[in-house]
């Protein structure tokens, strides 16, 4: 079982494919962590970001033990590793170099224990389209820029991070045009993923829509 779960920054898909995950004993892929990674790295590593070789050769290093080491860092999920992250994931060598990671995940889907697992569900901006166009039902979150950056603010400053709700804003506006506007991958729906708007929705009222969906078809 193959579930792609897409759509922009905040807009609710990180805590639906992780609850859908729980609650069918699935493996959970959230691909924004390899190119947050990435981006991380390249920060730590004092290059620039805009540096597309030098990001290959970053993502063509990294493993999932490099990847979690990463994630632990203060600036994994904040604002600076979004942004990061949205830069480096531009980059057709860098998206290169990853597609076979997050392809092959789905081949062989295993818990964080490195148990098996019977099957997988993507969190992504390109997991239905081009990760995995074969998966059995594709969803596509969104929600408006202003609800997506009121909620990323509050997230940030329940973490204590010094920003403001302006700063949150533009800069979301900014990874949107990126993630849209790139060559390669570009953010959209796939032709046949079902569209959720979830700007007036609870988390329980966006999973009482997807559940249905998926016991339909397993």
């Amino acid at each position: 079982m193959i579930i792609t779960i897409d759509g922009p920054a905040a807009a609710g898909k990180g805590t639906v494919s992780a609850y859908l995950a729980e609650k069918y004993k699935l493996a959970y892929f959230d691909t924004g962590m390899v190119y947050r990674a990435v981006g991380l790295q390249m920060i730590l590593s004092q290059n620039d970001v805009n540096d597309e070789n030098k990001a290959e050769q970053i993502a063509m290093e990294l493993s999932f033990p490099k990847m979690i080491e990463l994630s632990k860092h203060k600036d994994f999920r904040s604002d600076i590793g979004g942004q990061a992250a949205s830069i480096v994931s531009a980059h057709p060598k860098v998206r290169a170099a990853l597609l076979k990671m997050q392809q092959n995940f789905a081949l062989n889907p295993t818990f964080a224990d490195g148990s098996p697992a019977k099957g997988v569900v993507y969190d992504g901006r390109d997991t239905g389209t081009v990760v995995c166009p074969e998966a059995e039902l594709k969803i596509f979150i969104t929600a408006s820029t202003e609800v997506r950056a009121q909620r990323r603010y509050k997230e940030f400053i329940q973490k204590g991070m010094n920003t403001t709700y302006e700063k949150v804003l533009q800069d979301m506006i900014s990874r949107d045009e990126r993630d849209s506007s790139r060559a390669t991958a570009p953010l959209k729906p796939a032709d046949d993923a079902v569209i959720i708007d979830t700007s007036d929705l609870s988390i329980n009222q966006v999973l009482q829509k997807i559940i249905p969906l998926i016991e339909a078809r397993f």
